[in-house]
C-alpha cells in the first residue's frame, strides 16, 4: 500500500511535469519523460522513507496509523516538487538537443552503470541484513541461497523486496543520470557535457562499489566465506568421534524424551541479578521453574549457555548441532540438503533413537520444508513431520489459515497435548521435538487479547511465549508418562531482533537459555561443579542428551560433542573458543566428503 501511495504521487507529478516541459514531444517521448520522473521520485521516496523508523516500511502498511499515511504523502510530495524542479531546470532547450553522441562515453557510462548497481545491491544486502538481521552470519546468508525457502513468513520477504527496490531505485536514478540528455549552462557555455556525465559515473560507481564492499565486509564478513571455502583445516577430522564406532549402553528402561527448541529465548531477557540484560525479568515462570532441574553454564551463576560459534547461529544449524553434533557450514554443491542427501554421512540422536525402537515426532507451526528441515528429520530417524502443511492436510486447521509462520503457538502445545498421549498410548519409548516460533524477529507474535505490560512488542511476546510454555510444561508433569520423562529445553540461537539489542553493551556476552529436567537418576546426582563454568556449543548437546536419559556413552564424545555431565573436557575447554571457533570456519575435506556428502 505505501509503494502505491509513493508511486500515484509519483504518477501525477510525472505528468503535470511533462505537460509543463515537454510541450512539442510525441506521446512516446512523453510517456518516457513520466516513466523517468517516477523512477526517480519512488528510489529517492523507498530509501528515505526507510531511514524514517515511524514509517519504516513502506510495501506492508497494514499497522499504519493515520499520521503515518500522512508523514509518508507529504515526504512523497515533498520529493516530487524537488524532483521536478530540478528537472525543469535542467531540460535541455530545443537548441541543446543535440549533445554529443561519442561511442566512448556511451561504452564507459554502460560500465559504470553495472557497477553502480552491483555495488547498489551489495550495500542494500548488507544494510537489510544489519537493519533485519543483524545476527545472521555469512554462513547462514550461504546455506540459504541453497536451502529450500518455501514456508518462510510472508513479512521477511516484504522487507528484503523493500531492499530490492531502493537498490533498483537508486539504480535507475543513475542510470537516468547517465543517458539522459541535460542542459546546465552559465554564460552560454554547457556545463553537463557526455564528458561530465561519464566523469560523475565514474567517480560515483567506484565510490558506490568501495562503500558497499567496506559495509558488506563490516556487517556481514564476507571474506570468512573466503576461509570457509579455500583455507583448510584439519582440526574437524582430528576432534571428531563417529557415532557408530563407540558403544552407547541404554538403561533397561528406556527414558522418553521431550525437546523443546525454544526460537530465540536466551538469557539476557533475565534480570541483572540473575546474569541478564533487563532491569526487570522478562522471563519470571521460566525462571522458576529453571530451579526444578539442570542447567549448563558458562559462568559461575546458575543461567548462562553455550558459545554461539560458526555455523550454529540459526534455527536449522542448531538443530543440526544438537541432533548431529556438527557445526553447519557453507557446502561445495548447490543442493546438498535434498531428500536422502541431507548429512548423508552423520550419524547422530535420531538415528541412535530409531535403532532402539524410539517412536519419533517433530512438531513445528512452520512449513518443514524451509531449508529442508523436514529432510534432516526424515532422514535421520524417520521422524513423524507434523507441520503447518500436515496440521492443514489432516482437518487440524482450516486449508487457508495462515498465522505468523503458519500456526502460532497456542495451536501448537494444544496439537501437542493430543500427540503425546496419543505417543503414550501406543506403549513405545518416544522421543518428541518440537520448537515454537511467536518470538522469531522481528518483533514477535502476540496473540490477540494477550497481556502487554512492556512498551516493547518484542518484549511483551518473550513474556508471553515464556509463560505458556511453562504452562504447557505443568501440563506435562501431570501425565502419567513424566516419571519416565527427561526434559530437554534450549533456546535454539541468539535473537535476531535487531532494534531489541540496538542498545545492549556489545561487551555483554550473550548465551542461549538451557535446562534439562527430570533427567535418569544416573546422572541426577552429578557433581553440581559441573554444571557451572563451562565453555561449550550446541554440539554437546548430542552426547548431554543422551547421558540425560540415563546412556552410558563409551568415552564420553561423541561427534565434535562431549557429554558435560561427564569429566571429560570439551573441546573449547580444552583449546579454547577462538582458537575452536576459527578452526571450524575453515574448509574441511572430511566434512565435505565424509559428513555432508
Amino acid at each position: 500500500m505505501g509503494a502505491l501511495i509513493i508511486t500515484a504521487i509519483a504518477l501525477i507529478a510525472g505528468i503535470i511535469e511533462a505537460k509543463l516541459t515537454q510541450q512539442g514531444k510525441t506521446k512516446k517521448e512523453k510517456c518516457g519523460f513520466v516513466l523517468q520522473v517516477i523512477v526517480i521520485i519512488d528510489g529517492l521516496s523507498f530509501l528515505l522513507a526507510r531511514m524514517i523508523p515511524s514509517i519504516k516500511h513502506f510495501l506492508d502498511t497494514s499497522e499504519y496509523t493515520s499520521a503515518k499515511y500522512i508523514k509518508l504523502v507529504i515526504l512523497t510530495i515533498i520529493i516530487s516538487i524537488a524532483v521536478c524542479a530540478v528537472l525543469a531546470l535542467l531540460e535541455p532547450k530545443d537548441s541543446d538537443s543535440k549533445g554529443e553522441t561519442k561511442k566512448r562515453y556511451v561504452v564507459i557510462k554502460a560500465v559504470f552503470s553495472v557497477i553502480f548497481f552491483i555495488g547498489a545491491c551489495l550495500l542494500m544486502g548488507a544494510a537489510f541484513v544489519q537493519t533485519e538481521w543483524a545476527q545472521t552470519q555469512p554462513e547462514q546468508l550461504i546455506i540459504n541461497m541453497v536451502s529450500p525457502t518455501v514456508g518462510t513468513e510472508f513479512g521477511i520477504y516484504l522487507q528484503g523486496f523493500e531492499f530490492v527496490l531502493i537498490a533498483f531505485g537508486l539504480s535507475g536514478i543513475f542510470v537516468i543520470f547517465c543517458f539522459k540528455k541535460l542542459s546546465l549552462k552559465i554564460k552560454s557555455k554547457q556545463l553537463i557535457t557526455e564528458a561530465f556525465k561519464s566523469t560523475v559515473a565514474v567517480i560515483t560507481a567506484l565510490a558506490m562499489i568501495t562503500t558497499a564492499g567496506y559495509f558488506a565486509e563490516h556487517f556481514l564478513h564476507i571474506s570468512m566465506l573466503y576461509t570457509a571455502y579455500f583455507v583448510k583445516s584439519d582440526f574437524f577430522e582430528e576432534n571428531y568421534v563417529d557415532a557408530r564406532d563407540i558403544k552407547i549402553t541404554f538403561p533397561e528402561k528406556k527414558r522418553n524424551i521431550i525437546f523443546f527448541y525454544l526460537e530465540s529465548i536466551e538469557n539476557t531477557y533475565l534480570s541483572k541479578d540473575l546474569g541478564g540484560y533487563m532491569e526487570e525479568n522478562l522471563m519470571p515462570e521460566l525462571t522458576e521453574l529453571s530451579y526444578e532441574g539442570i542447567t549448563f553454564s558458562d559462568t559461575s551463576q546458575k543461567f548462562g549457555g553455550p558459545n554461539q560459534i560458526f555455523g550454529t547461529s540459526w534455527s536449522l544449524a542448531s538443530m543440526v548441532n544438537q541432533s548431529l553434533g556438527v557445526t553447519m557450514n557453507p557446502p561445495k554443491s548447490l543442493n546438498p540438503y535434498s531428500d536422502g542427501n541431507f548429512y548423508k554421512g552423520a550419524y547422530g540422536l535420531g538415528d541412535i533413537l530409531s535403532e532402539q525402537g524410539y517412536n519419533q515426532e517433530i512438531m513445528i507451526g512452520s512449513d518443514a520444508r524451509f531449508g529442508a528441515l523436514n529432510n534432516l528429520y526424515i532422514q535421520h530417524g524417520n521422524y513423524k513431520i507434523f507441520d503447518y502443511i500436515y496440521a492443514k492436510d489432516n482437518g487440524y486447521i482450516p486449508q487457508d489459515y495462515n498465522v505468523w509462520w503458519g500456526f502460532e503457538d497456542d495451536k501448537l502445545y494444544e496439537f501437542a497435548k493430543e500427540e503425546l498421549t496419543r505417543l503414550y498410548e501406543e506403549g513405545e519409548p518416544f522421543n518428541f521435538t518440537l520448537e515454537d516460533a511467536d518470538t522469531h524477529m522481528p518483533d514477535g507474535y502476540l496473540p490477540p487479547g494477550a497481556p502487554t505490560p512492556y512498551e516493547s512488542p518484542y518484549a511483551n511476546a518473550i513474556a508471553n511465549s515464556t509463560k505458556n510454555v511453562v504452562e504447557f510444561i505443568r501440563w506435562i508433569q501431570e501425565q502419567p508418562f513424566y516419571e519416565n520423562t527427561t526434559i530437554i529445553m534450549i533456546g535454539d540461537h541468539l535473537s535476531m531482533d535487531v532494534d531489541f539489542f540496538k542498545n545492549i553493551d556489545s561487551s555483554y556476552h550473550r548465551t542461549q537459555y538451557n535446562l534439562i529436567l527430570n533427567p535418569a537418576p544416573s546422572v541426577s546426582a552429578t557433581d553440581s561443579t559441573r554444571f557451572i563454568n563451562r565453555q561449550y556449543a550446541n554440539f554437546d548437546m548430542l552426547p548431554t542428551v543422551l547421558a540425560s536419559i540415563g546412556c552410558e556413552i563409551e568415552g564420553d564424545r561423541m561427534s565434535l560433542g562431549t557429554n558435560l555431565f561427564s569429566d571429560k573436557n570439551t573441546i573449547i575447554e580444552e583449546y579454547g573458543v577462538e582458537y575452536v571457533n576459527g578452526e571450524l570456519a575453515k574448509s574441511s575435506d572430511f566434512y565435505n566428503e565424509k559428513i555432508l556428502n
